[in-house]
């Protein structure tokens, strides 16, 4: 079967790509002029080079192909890279519909992520796919960018448009996940170099469950719905810790309360806004505040999700970066 991806040369990217290759899938990926294909070197797969933000491409690239799997997309927490999150995650989608309408694609499988859903302020009632989207007042890029993507794939398979299913993974680590950029803090946590922990939650999922419910999904999961895919609900405290006791480090010991990060996230807006960069902006202390807490039961019920362990994805995820020698830098 024939199949595109967007976003390949991205962490999960690469491990659907080599999924999908395995599974005997005939695989198109798309990806821009200069990209680094080493991740996906020796795979047997196609390429067409060209950008979700360039409609034409993406009418191209998705000619004959039965689905497409929707992964590309912009993570930052500044509002400087607010417009390149609108083009890329809001517009990008946008073009990935009109492409799969046009080129009567069968199903779409669109990357959404848990962002998309909100957070908790006080971490008491994890979220699921029918809470009310709650954090519009706080104007968080990220968020709201991939809750607008979201919308539309949702609205595109309602009214009958196009049949696509949406995925919202929760944190993926994992082998190969320091790849992110937003994985500086972690990496700093790992070397022993990061004395602080904030007081918000995450929750953990391991990539190989993700890559399971991004497939299953494309099965079985029904047109129009959204699932979470998560594991273990955290503190971010006993996140770091595990980080470091994974890499034989000692764990951050000094607790930053919320009023210390949005005063230092205040003062980091300001020093954007003159051209300048503080070490967190407020997108940054608020995202360190909130409890991302979700409950993965849908997923569990409908796609077979049967999480492994948190410590197991944070083991591998160590492993990957002291077996390239990136705890040494």
């Amino acid at each position: 079967m024939k199949v595109l991806v967007t976003g390949a040369t991205g962490f999960l990217g690469g491990w659907l790509v080599r999924r999908l290759v395995e599974g005997g899938h005939d695989v198109r990926i798309m990806h821009r002029r200069g990209s680094d294909l080493e991740n996906l070197a020796g795979l047997r797969l196609e390429t067409s080079e060209g950008d979700v933000t360039n409609a034409e491409s993406l009418v191209e690239a998705c000619a004959g192909v039965d689905t497409v799997f929707h992964l590309a997309g912009l993570v930052a927490y500044t509002r400087a890279q607010r417009s390149a999150m609108e083009r890329i995650n809001v517009g990008g989608t946008h073009n990935v519909i009109e492409a799969c309408v046009k080129a009567k694609v069968r199903r779409l499988v669109h990357l959404s992520s848990v962002a998309a859903i909100g957070a908790s302020f006080d971490g008491e009632r994890p979220l699921n796919e029918d809470s009310e989207y709650n954090i519009h007042h706080l104007n968080l890029g990220y968020f709201e960018t991939k809750h607008a993507a979201e919308l539309l794939v949702r609205d595109a398979a309602r009214t009958g448009r196009l049949d696509a299913v949406m995925i919202n993974p929760s944190t993926v680590y994992g082998a190969g996940d320091a790849k992110k950029g937003s994985r500086d803090v972690q990496l700093k946590v790992a070397r022993g170099r990061f004395p602080f922990y904030p007081p918000g939650g995450v929750n953990v999922v391991a990539i190989e469950d993700v890559i399971d419910c991004i497939l299953a999904a494309w099965g079985k999961g029904r047109a129009g719905e959204r699932y979470i895919v998560a594991g273990d609900n955290l503190l971010i405290k006993d996140l770091f810790a595990a980080i470091a006791e994974e890499a034989g480090v000692r764990p951050p010991q000094v607790p930053l309360p919320d009023f210390a990060l949005h005063a230092a996230g205040k003062a980091g807006d300001f020093l954007e806004s003159i051209g300048r960069k503080g070490p967190i902006n407020s997108e940054n202390a608020w995202t360190a505040t909130l409890f991302h807490w979700f409950d993965a039961a849908k997923a569990k019920r409908e796609l077979g999700l049967r999480p492994r362990p948190s410590r197991e994805a944070i083991a591998d995820s160590v492993r990957w970066v002291r077996e390239r020698g990136l705890l040494d830098d």
